[in-house]
């Protein structure tokens, strides 16, 4: 796994999703962005993939994918390294 874009992801998050009482050190890249874990609902997942498309080019059409991509930010990292151009 790129420990650089995990690191990079996290503080993305944080500022896309405006979680500012979060740093990123108090992130767990393994632990679920949505329920239990960071505590993500939907509309945060459209700011996620705004911030695919924006920031890496990376479009997500497939909500089986995306849902997929979106499990934590480790499956996240490895997503956008295996749709990288």
């Amino acid at each position: 796994m790129n420990a650089d874009l995990v690191e990079k992801l996290k503080v993305e998050l944080i500022e896309q999703l405006n979680l500012e009482e979060i740093t990123p050190d108090e992130i767990d890249a393994a632990a679920p962005l949505f329920g239990d874990g960071l505590g993500l609902d939907s509309i945060d997942a459209l700011e996620i993939i705004v911030l695919l498309e924006k920031e890496y080019g990376i479009k997500i059409t497939d909500q089986a994918l995306g849902k997929e991509a979106m499990q934590s930010i480790n499956s996240l990292a490895a997503f956008i390294k295996s749709n990288s151009k």
